[in-house]
C-alpha cells in the first residue's frame, strides 16, 4: 500500500486499536525510521506514526530552524508547529485513527517541537514523553492543558540542556494545567537504557495500569 502524501515524509505502522497512537519525533540528523524501535519497546503493539523533519541543517533533517545552538528561529518554529499539527489531522483521516489524540515521543529537536505543539495547538496531543527538551518559547498566554499527561526525561550531565531549562519547561507546562513528571537520568544528551525504563514505567502507570485513571487519548 502506497504511503499517502500528507505533506511530510513519514512511516505509519498500524497497531492495536485499544492503545494510543505514538507520534515519534526524531532528533537532529534523524529520520522517520529512527524512533520506530523505541516506540515498539515503550508500548508494544501501539500504532506508530513517524514523520521526518523538513528542515535541513548541513544536510541533517530537523523539525524547525535554529540560529545557533539553543537559539531557535521562533517564526519558523511556529510555522513548522502548525504544519505538523495539520499533518496529524490529515493522518487521522488517512489512517482511520478516529480522532485518537496521539502521544508524542520526542527526542531533542523532536521533543522541542512536541512541546511547541502542546503550547500552540493544545488540542492535538493527548500526552507527551519529552526526552532532553528545552523550553521552545514562552507564550503570551498559557493554553489549557488540563488532563494532558507529560513526562520529561532530563539528563543530569546534559551539556546541551542545563537543568534549569528542564525545570522551566516542567513549570511552564504545569502552569498550563498539564500533569507533568520530571525524571532525571544519569546520562548526558544521548538516549540511554534508563530513558527506556523510565518511559515504559510512565506508559504503564499512565495508560495501562488497572489502578490508573483512563488517560485522554
Amino acid at each position: 500500500m502506497a504511503t499517502p502524501d500528507l505533506g511530510l515524509i513519514h512511516r505509519f505502522l498500524p497497531g492495536a486499536p485499544g492503545l494510543p497512537v505514538l507520534l515519534l519525533l526524531h532528533g537532529t540528523g534523524g529520520d522517520e525510521h529512527d524512533l520506530l524501535p523505541l516506540g515498539e519497546a515503550l508500548l508494544p503493539g501501539a500504532p506508530r506514526l513517524s514523520p521526518r523533519g523538513k528542515v535541513l541543517e548541513n544536510g541533517m533533517p530537523r523539525f524547525f530552524r535554529r540560529l545557533a545552538e539553543g537559539v531557535f528561529d521562533l517564526d519558523d518554529l511556529r510555522n513548522r508547529t502548525h504544519e505538523l499539527a495539520d499533518f496529524l489531522e490529515a493522518a487521522d483521516k488517512a489512517y482511520g485513527l478516529n480522532g485518537r489524540k496521539p502521544v508524542a515521543v520526542g527526542f531533542s529537536n523532536g521533543a522541542n517541537i512536541a512541546a511547541s505543539l502542546l503550547l500552540l495547538r493544545p488540542g492535538v496531543l493527548g500526552g507527551a514523553l519529552l526526552i532532553r527538551p528545552m523550553v521552545p518559547f514562552v507564550p503570551e498566554s498559557l493554553p489549557d492543558l488540563g488532563g494532558v499527561l507529560v513526562q520529561i526525561n532530563a539528563g543530569q550531565a546534559d551539556p546541551l540542556v542545563p537543568p534549569p531549562q528542564s525545570e522551566a519547561l516542567a513549570q511552564l507546562l504545569g502552569d498550563a494545567g498539564a500533569s507533568v513528571r520530571l525524571h532525571w537520568v544519569s546520562g548526558g544528551h544521548a538516549l540511554t537504557p534508563e530513558d527506556l525504563d523510565a518511559g515504559k514505567a510512565w506508559f504503564g502507570f499512565s495508560s495501562l495500569s488497572p489502578h490508573a485513571g483512563r488517560p485522554p487519548w
